[in-house]
């Protein structure tokens, strides 16, 4: 994709000062900015004089470079002053994404006396007695912690923790806006997982649920494996389980549409990370043909790849059955599917012309992806990518704000693979037979249908899940 694209995370708001008598001042700013490839979106008059008109012109651009050539073409312009130019998603941060409001009133005496002393002491009473009911008389219920180091951010890196919290900021506005969830940033200043672990078991008396993001791999298995052991609230690393439950729900839609069962595809995942090791999990689990899984060093389980994690160990036990050697694009000769995780511009549209008949491209790396979609869709049948500017974006809003919100309805103590694979599958429903179309595999973030429908699934196979640990335990 081209950096020169518009989009809203580079939104500008030009104020403009311009001549009364210039009746062409308007369009000829409106006309270079489109000849500067920017994209206006919105046009105000802020104040009208004798001489002068003040006016503020909102443009999307490309990247921070473009909005300076944006801006410089207009102020080249006779009779057009550019008197201040506002970065609209900086203006959109100031202070932050989040507050803390009280859900009860505090306006009279008795308000103070049910809500903090003396009447408080009654539930503080009452909990100690039975520490469960902190799910039902306290925030504990419904909220979650958003863990991160912040070793891992986005397309950003080991970048820190400060530097995270607008990430983790935003997170917690996505748990609330789709799931009505409160969410809380906890971005930890150190990057040794025994530390990690221990403040996260130490502070999770208050919340439902443990949401970790953006930690490296390979420590970001150790610390949830660690936090599931010893933790009575669910532990769920997003960008693993998230980013897998939605792949396995648009490769379900996908391959309805092409014609093709799940048990005779092969599959070639570019990325050995977090994602791509949740993603081959999951596949494998659900049975999917072969896979091959390829790193920076070639493909996984060949003879000239070595196999220096214990991930690497596990993918060559179960993946790779021919011993195939060399990188992404061999690993694509016979392919049904490409999935990549990894990094942007690994391919060009024509590696794809060595898979089967109606081949499947997800090119997921954000924000520039694997291979570029307009030319993938010379060759594949269907193509995803993580954008939201294109067709069928694979995104993890779609799956976390359901699954969280349904394993906290049922007091869930895990988020079990079973749990996973029944939201990937009410997810792939919601888009139904009549509706699918190599433009819509996987239904939009904002559809209202998804959040209940994912919710439901989680909650009723985790619900199935403790009756039947109930009864195995009442067997003894």
């Amino acid at each position: 994709m081209s950096a020169m694209t518009p989009n809203a995370s580079y939104s500008i708001t030009l104020r403009l000062r311009m001549r009364a008598d210039d009746p062409s001042a308007i369009g000829r700013t409106t006309t270079a900015i489109g000849e500067a490839t920017g994209a206006v979106t919105a046009l105000d008059f802020v104040e009208t004089q004798r001489d002068m008109v003040v006016i503020d012109v909102t443009v999307n651009a490309g990247d921070a470079e473009h909005a300076e050539q944006i801006t410089a073409a207009v102020d080249s312009l006779d009779g057009v002053e550019v008197h201040r130019v506002s970065d609209r998603t900086f203006l959109l941060h100031l202070r932050g994404k989040l507050e803390v409001r009280s859900t009860v009133p505090l306006k009279t005496r008795d308000d103070l006396s049910m809500a903090y002393t003396p009447g408080v002491a009654r539930v503080c009473r009452a909990i100690a007695q039975t520490p469960d009911d902190a799910r039902r008389l306290t925030i504990k219920g419904n909220t979650v912690a958003i863990v991160t180091d912040g070793s891992a951010v986005l397309g950003l890196g080991d970048i820190g923790p400060a530097a995270a919290l607008p990430v983790m900021e935003g997170k917690a506005a996505l748990f609330k806006r789709f799931a009505g969830i409160d969410a809380w940033p906890v971005c930890l200043d150190t990057k040794d997982p025994d530390e990690i672990v221990r403040t996260v078991e130490a502070i999770a008396p208050v919340y439902g649920g443990i949401n970790l993001e953006d930690i490296s791999a390979p420590r970001c298995f150790e610390i949830e494996d660690r936090l599931r052991a010893s933790l009575d609230i669910p532990v769920f690393h997003d960008d693993q389980h998230g980013t897998a439950i939605v792949v396995l729900a648009a490769l379900i839609n996908a391959l309805r549409l092409v014609g093709k069962e799940l048990c005779d595809v092969t599959v070639a995942l570019s990325g050995a990370g977090a994602a791509g090791m949740a993603i081959a999990r999951l596949l494998l689990r659900e049975g999917i043909g072969e896979l091959l899984v390829a790193d920076a060093d070639g493909i996984i389980g060949g003879v000239d790849h070595p196999c220096a994690h214990e991930s690497h160990v596990w993918l060559r036990e179960r993946t790779n059955r021919d011993r195939r050697g060399g990188r992404i694009r061999e690993a694509l000769e016979g392919a049904d599917v490409f999935i990549g995780v990894s990094a942007p511009d690994l391919l060009e549209p024509e590696d794809l012309k060595p898979m089967r008949r109606d081949p499947i491209v997800f090119a997921l790396a954000n924000p520039d992806p694997e291979i570029d979609p307009v030319g993938a869709r010379q060759h594949a049948a269907v193509v995803a990518t993580g954008r939201s500017d294109q067709p069928n974006q694979i995104n993890n809003v779609l799956a976390f704000p359901g699954i969280f919100r349904g394993a906290l309805d049922a007091r869930a103590r895990y988020i079990t693979e079973d749990m996973k694979v029944a939201a990937a599958r009410a997810l792939a429903d919601v888009v139904g037979a009549e509706e699918l179309h190599p433009s819509h595999i996987i239904p939009s973030v904002f559809s209202d249908r998804v959040v209940p429908v994912v919710a439901d699934a989680v909650r009723r196979q985790a619900e199935a899940e403790a009756e039947t640990d109930q009864r195995l335990t009442a067997d003894g």
